[in-house]
């Protein structure tokens, strides 16, 4: 069955927003930092879990193994961060952020957050703030 016209419109603006948000956010880190929208994924998340074995990582991000991988690579090579055995299993990596990682990561913020203030929470009433909360809620409990 097709969408309804009202649920056609209301797809398509949530994936242009989506779409355009994440180009500008990556945009800004890379024009102001240096840093990709992943790089800066990683950063955080690792800066709220020191010490992360790698598939934590990936569950906590929601990506493939493999993504993790990759992207962490290209974030060792540059710095970024440091990997290491695990101490109680020397076959898990773990991963934790560089001093260069942290450096970056606390650059890039401020100006990252005023992005994400500017374009989506500048204008949003509380009633919509709560709304779009349960709304986003739900769809992710729909999907576990």
């Amino acid at each position: 069955m097709w969408l309804t016209d009202d649920q056609q419109d209301l797809w398509r603006a949530y994936l242009a927003m989506s779409g355009r948000l994440q180009a500008a956010l990556n945009r800004q880190l890379q024009h102001d930092h240096g840093l990709s929208l992943a790089d800066y994924d990683v950063l955080v998340a690792l800066s709220e879990r020191p010490d992360c074995r790698m598939g934590e990582l990936g569950a906590y991000l929601n990506w493939e193994q493999s993504r993790v991988s990759h992207q962490l690579a290209r974030m060792r090579a540059r710095g970024l961060i440091e990997r290491s055995g695990a101490v109680d299993d020397r076959r898990a990596a773990v991963v934790t952020l560089s001093e260069s990682g942290r450096d970056a990561l606390e650059a890039a913020a401020p100006a990252h957050a005023e992005l994400v203030r500017s374009v989506v929470f500048d204008g949003m009433s509380r009633t919509q703030a709560t709304a779009l909360r349960q709304w986003a809620a739900a769809v992710l409990e729909r999907l576990d």
